[in-house]
């Protein structure tokens, strides 16, 4: 497993990318030194290589457990608490059981839909918050929690419910505790944004039926690929570094691409870990989300001819799972009968070389990252990647990647108005 980096050098020069050499050098250095680790919450970095397998093989077994006496299951948290776990999903779920994911947004018509699927069948619940405390989870937990006990008594509820908190403190710790919960821990030097690869998201994956022993050896994988401070050899920081120069040359906006629609969710975590980890102190590129070809019908115009403000990041899967030929007919009204010996990733491929050229020949740089194919190890490797990647990226810009002060200020101004 490896992720192929190409970019735009009628853009860039590789000599722009070796004046950076030193700062990643340092970077790198910094990030893996003992006192760095101890000042700011480093513990996604080794997390690959030194995971406790008998965490996971409980994670196994809880996953194992609900699996077989829950036809549906609802996975409650919102950020980091949700997004890693339905990226996975949605670019890996097996049929059973059915998963619904709640507790991130306010929207009443949303929770109640969710309530209208699961009413007649059985499930369980996965409630993810360190504190515990966080609205929209919190709410979301009550409800499920209302229907579970009212369905099933406490005694039977209690089974169904796994609670994933801090270790130590918070109002989650304190209802687990109390009622008697399954738990699982969320470390306390990993932030939400960084948890993908913990049982914030690991338990979800699992109950869906994804092999997360796979997930972590692809993190694993990605962790020894990009310990590494040769800026030559690294994608990862190289990546970091491309984005850097074309920040510096007024490209204030990455959008990511897939082809594949599965990978939505992925790329709404990769927005998330971006913009909270660099959108401060009047800094930070905006991360946006596209998915080609179908926003080429919407977006394309914008990025060919529009402000030449953005670059674009394409994630490419060189093998997708599955594929299918362009069907003939002899009348051949369309005239599309010159397809007959394409299939569909063919012209897949087509859409993403023509557009490339068309963007680039337009002024608008490209990055492609190439994974070989969507899977568990893909899936892991890709989160390491990108993890580190915004970490180095933060460092660069000059600002703390780890730490949210404007999220906190609006929940604090929310809870002002909620006469809290």
């Amino acid at each position: 497993m490896k992720i192929d980096l190409n970019f735009s050098k009628d853009i860039i020069k590789e000599e722009e990318l070796d004046s950076y050499e030193g700062d990643i050098f340092s970077i790198h250095n910094c990030l893996h030194s003992k006192d760095e680790y101890e000042r700011m919450p480093l513990g996604w970095i080794d997390l690959p290589e030194r995971y406790d397998g008998k965490e996971i093989e409980n994670i196994k077994k809880t996953a194992y457990r609900l699996r077989s006496n829950s036809q549906a299951f609802i996975s409650i948290g919102i950020g980091g608490s949700y997004l890693g776990s339905r990226a996975a999903v949605e670019m890996m779920q097996s049929d059973s059981p059915e998963i619904y994911f709640s507790g991130n947004n306010f929207s009443g018509t949303y929770i109640q839909q969710i309530v209208n699927k699961v009413k007649d069948k059985d499930f369980s619940i996965c409630v993810i918050s360190k504190s515990g405390t966080t609205l929209e989870t919190a709410i979301a937990f009550r409800v499920f929690r209302d229907m579970l006990e009212k369905r099933y008594g406490k005694a039977e509820a209690k089974d169904r419910i796994i609670a994933i908190t801090d270790k130590n403190k918070g109002a989650l710790r304190e209802i687990a505790n109390k009622e008697g919960y399954e738990t699982f821990e969320i470390p306390s030097n990993i932030g939400g944004r960084y948890s993908v690869l913990t049982p914030a998201a690991l338990l979800t994956m699992a109950v869906a039926g994804i092999n997360i022993e796979e997930v972590m050896k692809g993190a694993r994988d990605a962790y020894s690929s990009y310990n590494d401070p040769k800026l030559q050899s690294n994608n990862c920081y190289r990546y970091s570094v491309l984005r850097n120069i074309l920040y510096k040359k007024g490209k204030h906006i990455e959008t990511l691409i897939n082809y594949e629609p599965s990978m939505e969710y992925f790329g709404k975590w990769w927005q998330q870990l971006f913009g909270e980890s660099e959108g401060k102190e009047g800094k930070g590129i905006f991360p946006a989300v596209l998915q080609f070809s179908t926003d080429l019908h919407s977006m394309g115009q914008y990025l060919q001819e529009g402000s030449k403000n953005v670059f674009e990041t394409i994630i490419k899967v060189k093998n997708p799972p599955e594929d299918m030929n362009i069907p003939c007919f002899d009348d051949d009204i369309e005239r599309l009968n010159y397809l007959k010996d394409m299939t569909f990733n063919d012209i897949s491929n087509i859409a993403y070389k023509g557009a490339m050229k068309a963007h680039e020949e337009g002024g608008t740089p490209v990055i492609s990252l190439e994974i070989p194919a969507i899977e568990e190890q893909c899936f892991g490797h890709m989160v390491y990647f990108m993890e580190k990647a915004c970490a180095v990226s933060g460092y660069l810009l000059g600002v703390n990647p780890f730490d949210q002060p404007g999220v906190e200020l609006y929940k604090k101004n929310m809870h002002k108005l909620l006469d809290r």
